[in-house]
């Protein structure tokens, strides 16, 4: 099989070039493609150094039609505007108080604004190209970027995420139950998802581990929502749901941190990049990933004072291992359940059809089928239905290069206070990021 990354020069592309070496995925093609060539040089680097001349071969091409012509998977992992573009997202949104995170409130709208469109140009280009092809998507704002491509793309697109199965892992550490006893029962949209029941047995263990101080204390989300909200929820939240629980808390624990996360990135991997030629860049990557890994949402924890991450967090083998699993059912229709990204049919009542939703899917040689998860609670729900509009009006934002409409995408977010912010965001923005001028061309 032949699998084209797009956005081939990215930090983690080692990860999911480490699984397809690891496990028999019936890959033998790797296509890396990316607009940075040195990136895809500093990458290619680490990928040969560490394989050894075995796996697949490596194939890199700069021209995205030729890139994923004859793909049989294109995996997705592009950063419109690069990490100096989350910087500013982050940084400016702070600048006028209100959340920046690349996901979650005005820096996921600023970014997904200037994302979609590419993404939709990308989508045009496989359905002319390769149009048998898988595409995983793993661009963020995911949920978003996969619901605009699969205007293009239908069901052809699937969106993943490492933060569900990352947050089964721990609970079930927590509980001390195998992962493959249990089942979870969670719901929502990418980063705004919610576990409400975990099965083991025929038996929901979940009343247990709420009703457990000490199993609580013992995992990430336990300690970052604290014991008395997540009785009040009767559920675990995914980690993402603290920018909206904990909102103001979170802001001011950003703007204490002496750089944002993007900033943060922005040095360690130009550090890296620039530097990853020749012998030892296999553990140079190594060690920046780790400490990457390590810091990973460290604001959020620094500020609910959960200290650093478990040791079995920091290993990897997140969202490499769910590209894997989910190319591996498809391709040899392995049947597998996954929380993915998907168009929601019918699984969440209340959100229409089309609207990509995150929940388990049944995966085989068909493609990704969501499965019904029930009603979420009204709270949760009215979350759900407000970010979702958001999403939609974003993207249709996009779509028209309007600046009115982005304008209104923005200050529609439940994170964004007034139309004031919003407006002073967006200008802020096309001041300082060409790639966001070139989508939103008029009033």
């Amino acid at each position: 099989m032949r699998l084209t990354i797009l956005g081939g020069g990215g930090f983690r592309v080692p990860l999911v070039h480490r699984a397809l070496a690891s496990e028999e995925s019936g890959v033998d093609t790797v296509v890396l493609h990316d607009t940075d060539a040195e990136r895809v040089r500093a990458v290619r680097a680490v990928l040969e150094e560490r394989s050894g001349g075995r796996g697949p071969a490596l194939v890199v091409e700069s021209d995205l039609a030729a890139a994923v012509r004859g793909a049989d998977f294109v995996f997705s992992a592009i950063r419109v505007g690069g990490l100096a573009g989350r910087s500013c997202d982050e940084r400016t949104a702070l600048q006028s108080g209100v959340l920046g995170q690349e996901t979650t409130g005005a820096g996921g709208v600023l970014y997904g604004l200037r994302t979609v469109p590419v993404a939709l140009r990308i989508a045009s280009t496989i359905a002319a190209e390769a149009p048998d092809a898988w595409v995983i998507n793993f661009t963020n704002p995911a949920g978003m970027v996969t619901e605009a491509m699969s205007s293009v793309l239908g069901d052809r697109v699937i969106g993943i995420c490492d933060s569900p199965v990352g947050l089964f892992r721990r609970v079930a550490r927590a509980l001390d139950v195998p992962m493959g006893d249990a089942w979870f029962d969670y719901a929502g949209l990418n980063h705004l998802g919610w576990l409400w029941r975990v099965l083991v047995g025929g038996r929901d263990v979940l009343p247990e581990l709420l009703a457990s101080d000490d199993a609580l204390g013992s995992f990430e989300e336990g300690k970052l929502f604290g014991a008395p909200w997540l009785r009040s929820l009767g559920a675990i939240p995914n980690e993402y749901l603290y920018y909206y629980y904990f909102t103001r808390d979170a802001i001011a624990s950003a703007k204490a941190a002496p750089a944002t996360r993007g900033e943060f990135l922005l040095a360690q991997q130009a550090e890296f990049y620039t530097a990853s030629a020749g012998d030892g860049a296999a553990r140079r990557w190594d060690d920046v990933r780790r400490e990457r890994e390590a810091t990973y949402m460290a604001e959020s924890r620094d500020a609910a004072g959960v200290g650093d991450r478990d040791t079995a967090d920091l290993d990897g083998g997140g969202y490499d291992r769910v590209a894997l699993a989910l190319m591996r059912a498809i391709a040899a229709d392995e049947r597998a359940t996954l929380v993915l990204n998907v168009r929601n049919r019918s699984a969440i009542p209340g959100v229409d059809a089309d609207a990509v939703v995150e929940v388990p899917c049944l995966v085989g040689r068909n493609g990704a089928h969501p499965l019904a998860s029930g009603a979420l609670d009204p709270a949760a729900a009215a979350l759900v239905a407000s970010v979702k509009a958001t999403e939609r009006a974003t993207i249709a934002a996009a779509r028209s290069g309007s600046r009115r409409a982005a304008v209104a995408a923005l200050a529609s977010h439940p994170l964004v206070d007034s139309v004031t912010t919003a407006e002073r965001l967006v200008e802020a923005e096309l001041g300082a990021l060409p790639d966001l001028r070139a989508v939103l061309k008029h009033d």
